[in-house]
């Protein structure tokens, strides 16, 4: 399927690896022209060549922390004006104590999830909207259907910009600007097995057995390969996608077993 988005320039946040990356590779394969954005520079270079060697698109690299307004700030100078923004902080999710967690922390969590992804989309469409063509693709999690103890600050933060996008998005669309999120549940990048090998020793167990917990737990029975959200972004991105918006997309294999 040609998703009409040959030439189309994204920026691509979180691209060095895990679902960054694989949302990066999905759009090369389509000819998209790319700006990749992630805190680690060397890494974020070796993606960069990669993707141009296999898929002959210009990539450009922006080394920055968009947890920062300095980061956000450098990575629009280079990037002002995308087609496609894949919105994606690239800090991962992290156990934290309601009752100990202080101001302070709360506005990490609030700064790095919802503030810079909400004014990367407020720099870019004026821009698409004037163009008349605008995808922005937010990468959040499936728990914020079902938040989890323990991971409230990072949840609430995500779940102030899921409504944040909804109160936007029927102003957008009529420009042929839409905003859509994918809620990822267990694929398998460094982050998630990060956080596995912390749920082990703070549970006094293996990681081999917080594993198989996991797996039993999903009815697909398997972790998936981040290509599986790269490819579903790419097309939440394309030119057939222009009626579709505000909707948060759940990719879990099945765990959440709600309607709504």
């Amino acid at each position: 399927m040609d998703l009409r988005i040959k030439g189309r320039m994204a920026l691509v946040c979180g691209a060095s690896k895990g679902l960054g990356h694989a949302a990066a590779e999905a759009l090369a394969r389509e000819g998209v022209n790319l700006t990749l954005v992630a805190r680690g520079a060397a890494l974020l270079e070796d993606v960069a060549a990669q993707l141009r060697a296999e898929h002959g698109v210009s990539v450009e690299t922006v080394a920055a922390d968009l947890g920062t307004a300095a980061g956000r700030q450098a990575v629009l100078a280079i990037c002002p004006d995308p087609d496609i923004l894949v919105a994606n902080p690239g800090i991962r999710q992290t156990p934290e104590n309601f009752r100990t967690l202080d101001r302070a922390g709360w506005d990490g969590w609030m700064e790095a999830h919802f503030f810079g992804t909400l004014e990367l989309i407020n720099a870019v469409v004026p821009g698409m909207c004037e163009r008349r063509f605008g995808r922005i693709v937010n990468i959040s999690v499936s728990f914020i259907k079902f938040p989890q103890v323990n991971f409230g600050p990072s949840h609430a933060a995500r779940l102030a910009l899921a409504g944040a996008i909804a109160a936007m998005v029927r102003e957008l669309v009529m420009h042929n600007v839409v905003i859509n999120s994918v809620l990822p549940g267990f694929f398998d990048t460094d982050a998630l097995q990060t956080n596995l090998r912390g749920h082990a020793a703070r549970g006094n167990t293996t990681y081999e057995a917080i594993v198989e917990n996991r797996l039993q737990s999903t009815p697909a029975g398997r972790f998936a390969d981040p290509a599986e959200c790269g490819d579903l972004i790419a097309y939440l991105c394309s030119a057939q996608n222009g009626y579709m918006t505000g909707q948060n997309i759940v990719n879990d294999g099945g765990v959440y077993q709600g309607l709504f």
